[in-house]
């Protein structure tokens, strides 16, 4: 009888780990306002319009947006941060640490619609990579500096 019990509590944690990993990636058409020096909370998850004459990120939660005017982009960076499973390794299988978790990081420098400028850093799907950057370098005509070799041939996949 014990066995089960310690088999079930294994069971729900493994469980409640998996949906916190889960909550805490950027998935599908999700962005993550990640920080910058717009009036918004850090780690604001939403969605990012790219249609139209300006971006525009609208909060998941609370209605909080912002506008990003193509013509208004100075600099736009792509960089990654690749990390381990620690978690799930310790939680399930050290053979987690043998994969890779890669978050995608879009920074922006621009001036809003006031002139001021405005600084943001975004989280986004790894699907989204070539789209985002595709349309903030086409429409503010601004070249994408890659933080790395690697993140440039990521990009271009």
């Amino acid at each position: 009888m014990l066995r089960w019990r310690g088999r079930i509590g294994l069971g729900a944690a493994v469980a409640v780990l998996g949906c916190a990993l889960a909550a805490a990636a950027v998935r599908g058409d999700h962005v993550l306002y990640v920080g910058g020096t717009l009036p918004l909370p850090e780690h604001t998850m939403g969605r990012l319009d790219l249609a139209g004459p300006a971006a525009e990120f609208l909060a998941a939660k609370g209605g909080a947006a912002f506008t990003i005017p193509y013509q208004g982009v100075e600099s736009l960076e792509y960089g990654e941060k690749v990390g381990r499973r620690l978690g799930a390794a310790l939680a399930v299988s050290p053979l987690f640490l043998l994969s890779h978790k890669r978050r995608h990081f879009v920074t922006l420098t621009f001036k809003d619609a006031r002139g001021a400028t405005q600084g943001a850093v975004l989280e986004i799907g790894k699907h989204d990579v070539h789209t985002v950057l595709a349309a903030f370098s086409e429409r503010s005509h601004v070249t994408v500096v890659y933080q790395s070799a690697e993140a440039r041939a990521d990009a271009a996949k």
